[in-house]
This record gives structure tokens, sequence and C-alpha cells, in this order.
């Protein structure tokens, strides 16, 4: 519909994406045993933690929803100091308990942190804060930084397998989310409970930590074991058809839900950098000379990550900071040169006549905060969330119409005018690339190129229709290379993607798919959600990994991975047989409906036995609260 806002409080809104049933694991065996439950009677299984993707892949109707968010949680205890000791044992591939540490110190860090599939960032922030705050009482000073969302209700697995975006938390130095997952540990689709991670890895120049090599994982062989002390792991039986090099690299970058459950995240701690908090003040004498967050303060941001030596900052000051979507905090680890590059940009900008300190606020400073952790707990005080990092930006309806558009460094550093534009003519850009963002890459992971090699994005609304033409026929051309029409570019952004935009025509990239119409017509003549964030050749290989994954899509959430693929439009008859199953026929549209019509769903003869089922699966919960 052409406003599809208008429609959110219709109940028989068939959009409604509201799951049959909902399970609460508490161990990864409540995980096997829905999964394995799911397989046996063709039930569709979709997975949720925090909720916060916005075009809706964390729940879904027709499904069996996994709702992690009881489940064990690893981060209170979950820190882990790493030596040279520790890797004298044995092979790193032996069991994968050394893998993390063994990777780690490859990167030349020394700790990491695991985290509970049903966690959230405030679980870790919390955490992380805690061993700090311990270290300091011991008489040392904090010791650990973790990257992460800038919201504590973001989870740590689909922010991570979308990417990542660290604005707020060192990105732009320290790489990615994705870049920061040491092992992973899930249950797939054919039931299997598995760890895998890089277990061989090389020098790569021009990248700030290893090459990935070879990635090994195990299974584990007593699945119905409760008790992690007991669990035994070892090689994945012959039937085993699963290539560990292949879900590590669709994992991180090719989105959650879609590859299998994840039940804890091995992720990367890296050591403490003095950390500083930068915004402007807020007074009178401030504002009438233009020292506003949206006026010169935004573009000093955008100036020092963007193009620092034109107020002569190094890259590598450049790169300690950063910030989310034209936020007006600005935030620095380790080595930066923020004070005296902003005194350099107003005498550029003419701006000489400014009070002390020229409107400059170094917030942490002020107000005692030693890292992100203590900004991100002390934010929600006198709020319902009090105690715990709280939740910036808060959800708005709009964000389903919301297109993130990777804007290339390159693009913005051939010229002055290209500069310009971007000040003039997109929202403030999330300074969360550049820098780590691309050279922390293993170079096994699935974030699209354009993440890589951008400089910033900016959200346009699809629905506005002054942007997405100005964009589509003003800017794309000029940004990528348009000229294989066989290869769409990655052009979107993965975080905070909403459900309703597509990529432009299939027949004019330089025209934006028409809002008028339909959702079937959109999908068919308009470059998809998926194609528009992967691009084609990354999409063809994350789909064929999926193939293999997941082939009767058990997990098929909508904008995922396989999500747009042809569907067959089915209509049973009284026998529950399908009418194109009988003349071998099929008539099939690649539409995002959320995957209903998919190999998994709750036909007319499978209620009672998914009661049977269901009230078996409750029974252990039961005892195992």
């Amino acid at each position: 519909p052409a406003n599809p806002i208008s429609f959110r409080n219709d109940e028989s809104n068939p959009s409604l994406n509201l799951p049959s049933m909902v399970l609460f694991p508490v161990v990864a065996s409540d995980v096997v045993a829905a999964i394995l439950f799911a397989k046996a009677h063709n039930v569709e299984i979709s997975v949720k933690n925090s909720g916060h993707h916005y075009a809706g892949a964390s729940q879904k109707k027709g499904t069996l929803l996994l709702n992690m968010n009881r489940y064990t949680q690893y981060s209170p205890t979950g820190i882990v100091d790493c030596d040279v000791s520790m890797m004298l044992d044995g092979s790193i591939a032996a069991d994968l308990s050394v893998q993390p540490c063994a990777l780690s110190l490859a990167k030349d860090k020394s700790a990491y942190v695991r985290v509970g599939g049903g966690e959230n960032w405030d679980k870790v922030y919390r955490a992380v804060q805690k061993a700090n705050k311990a270290q300091e009482q011991e008489g040392g000073g904090y010791k650990y930084h973790v990257v992460g969302g800038g919201a504590g209700t973001v989870s740590p697995l689909g922010w991570t397998f979308l990417a990542g975006l660290s604005g707020t938390t060192g990105g732009r130095k320290y790489g990615f989310g994705a870049d920061q997952v040491l092992q992973v540990e899930m249950v797939l689709p054919n039931g299997h409970h598995v760890r895998f991670g890089p277990t061989e890895w090389e020098d790569a120049e021009g990248f700030i930590v290893p090459r990935t090599i070879d990635v090994s994982g195990m299974c584990r062989s007593n699945s119905e074991e409760q008790d992690e002390e007991t669990w035994q792991w070892g090689s994945c039986p012959d039937e085993f058809d699963v290539d560990f090099n292949d879900l590590w690299f669709a994992v991180r970058g090719g989105g959650g839900g879609t590859w299998g459950v994840v039940t804890s995240l091995y992720l990367q701690l890296h050591e403490y950098e003095k950390y500083e908090r930068y915004e402007v003040s807020p007074a009178e004498d401030c504002a009438a000379l233009g020292i506003t967050p949206s006026g010169l303060w935004l573009e000093f941001q955008i100036t020092y990550a963007l193009t620092p030596s034109s107020i002569d900052v190094t890259k590598e000051h450049s790169n300690a900071c950063g910030t989310g979507n034209g936020n007006p905090d600005y935030h620095c680890y380790g080595e930066e040169d923020v004070e005296q590059g902003w005194a350099r940009f107003l005498v550029k900008k003419n701006v000489t006549d400014f009070p002390d300190g020229a409107c400059l606020v170094k917030t942490a400073s002020d107000f005692g905060w030693k890292d992100f952790t203590d900004f991100a707990v002390a934010g929600s005080e006198g709020t319902r969330a009090e105690g715990h990092a709280g939740d910036f930006p808060n959800p708005w309806l709009s964000m389903t119409q919301t297109i993130n558009i990777l804007i290339p460094s390159a693009w913005i550093e051939a010229s002055e005018d290209n500069f310009k534009t971007l000040l003039q003519r997109f929202s403030g850009p999330y300074l969360a690339f550049g820098g780590g963002a691309r050279t922390a890459s293993d170079q096994a992971n699935s974030v699209s190129k354009a993440h890589r090699d951008a400089g910033g994005w900016s959200i346009l609304l699809s629905a506005d229709d002054h942007d997405t033409d100005a964009f589509w026929g003003e800017f794309f051309p000029q940004m990528y290379d348009i000229s294989d029409k066989t290869n769409f570019p990655a052009v979107f952004g993965a975080n905070h993607a909403g459900s309703t935009p597509s990529g432009p025509r299939k027949d004019n990239w330089t025209e934006p798919c028409p809002k008028e119409w339909t959702f079937e017509k959109r999908s068919e003549e308009c470059i998809s959600m998926q194609e528009s964030i992967y691009g084609t050749k990354l999409l063809k290989r994350l789909e064929a990994i999926k193939e293999v994954v997941d082939p009767n899509y058990m997990l098929d959430c909508a904008y995922c991975i396989g999500n747009n693929r042809p569907k067959a439009k089915a209509v049973q008859d009284d026998a529950g047989v399908a009418e194109n199953e009988k003349d071998g026929t099929s008539s099939s549209t690649p539409i995002n409906d959320g995957g209903v019509s998919g190999a998994f769903s709750m036909g007319k003869n499978q209620p009672m036995i998914f009661l049977v089922g269901w009230i078996g699966l409750l029974q252990f919960q039961y005892m195992l609260n």
C-alpha cells in the first residue's frame, strides 16, 4: 500500500507478523529439542533475541518462535584472560576450547568475553564495567574494552551478524561487530549443536588482523545433556554436510535468524584506552556563532572523520573517534586530536571570537565516565531503565521505510564539491566506517565491500519522492559502477534497514521502485532489499550456502537470505494435497511473504501433532525452571 503505516492498527492486516507459539529455551538442549521437533513435524522456526530488527525478521506468523531472553547468560562470568601458556597443551583444533585465546593472541589481544544467545548489550556492558571496576578496586585501572552497539537493548547477535556498526564504541579503530567474533556456538537446522572458528591464519598486508585460511568445527555428541560441564565435543558424523568455512563466512555479515539458533558467541575484548566523549555547549553565545549540534559541530565531526587532513588531523587520530547517525556526541578512544582539530576548524570557518574552550564540552571527563560502558549505564539515570544501558534511539514508526545509503569514501574524497554535496543533500552520516572498519576484516566474512569502502551512511525515507528520485537518478551513478548490468552493486546498509524499501527498478537502475506498486509487483520488477544490501554476486554465494545449511527453509525470516526466492503458491484440497502437486506443476512468484508458503508450514493435518509435541516441550521447560 502507498501508506503502510495506516494499517498498523488493523487487526485483520495479513502483514501482522505474530507467531503461533512461543518457547523460551534456557539451555542448549532446549534448542536442540525444539529444532528436532520442528524438523520431524515440518514446523517453521523463528528466533528472537531483542527484536530490534526493523524489517521484522525476529518474529513471524505461523511459526514456533524461540524467544531467547531466558537463555543462560555467560557474560557475567564469561571474561577470559589469555596467555601463551594456554596454547601448550595441544592442537588449537583438538576441541576448540583454546581456539578463542589462540586467535586473540594472533590479533595481539589478550582477552575475550563469551555472550549467551539471549543477552543484549546492556548485560554485556554491565559485565565489562563490573570487571573493569573490580580491576580498579584492586589497585589497577580499567583493563577491557568491548566494541558494541549504541543501545543497551540491541542484541550482540543480530547486530553482529548484520555487520555491527559501532560508531560510539570505537568501530573506526577496531572494526565492525562482525570482526569481533572469535568463535560461534549454534544449533543448526539439521539438529546438530556445533561450535566453530578459525584454526589457521596468516598475516595480511594492509590489514590489522590475520587473514583466515581455515575454519574448524565440532559437533556435540550428547546434545540432550543440560549440564555444560559434561558436554562432549568431537568430530561431526559422516553425514554432516555443512562446510564450516562457508558457515563462518555466512554468519558474520549474512544476517541472523537464518543459519541456525546461536547459543553463544565469543567476542574479542580490546585493551582499555582512555575514553572521551565530546559535545558542544548549548549556550546562547555559542549558538549565535553557528556552533550547534546540527551546525558547525556536525560539519566538524564529518570533516574530522572523512577529510581529516583538511584540518591537519592524522588518519590515526581521526580513526580514534566516531558517532552514530548525526548524533551530537563524539566518542574517542586513545590518542586523538579533537580539541586542536576543532580550534583549527573554527579558524578555517572564520569563527575566531568564541568563548573560552571554544564551546567544546568533555562530558566523559566532567562526569567521570572512563569508558562507554560507564556512559551507557549512567545515561539511563532517572528513567525506568536506571542501572542499565539505555535504549537510544527509541523505535519510531517510519523506521519501516528507512533506506540506509552507503556513501563511498572515494566519492567523498574525490572533490570538494562532493564533500559539500554530502553536507547539503544528505542527513548527518553515520560515522562508523573507514579505518579499522576497512582493515579489521579477516577476509572470510560476508560484510559487503560497500560497507568496507564507505565513509558513512545517510538515511533516506522511501516515502520521500524527492530523496529517492535524487539518489537513484543523480547520485547512485556517480558513487557506484553500474556498467555491468548482471551485477548490481551493494549499496544499502544492513543494520536498521526497513521492511518496505527496495532497490531501483530492474530495467532502469536510475529510477526508484514506484511506491504505489503492490508488494508483488515491486518484488518482481525491482531490485530486492537483499540484493541491494549484498550485491548480486555476494547474495548468490550466500543463497548457495543457505541451500546447504537449511535446504527446507526451517528458518525463513523476513528479508533474510533466501526469503526473496520464488515460492510455490499452493492451494490445498480437503485431503491436504496441494493442487500443484497433483499435476506436477507449480506457480511461483518472488515475494517477501515471510515464507509462509515455504517448505515448512503448519498445514491442516499438523495442529494436533504439533500440540502434543508442544506440551512435551513445555513440560521439559517447566522441569528446567
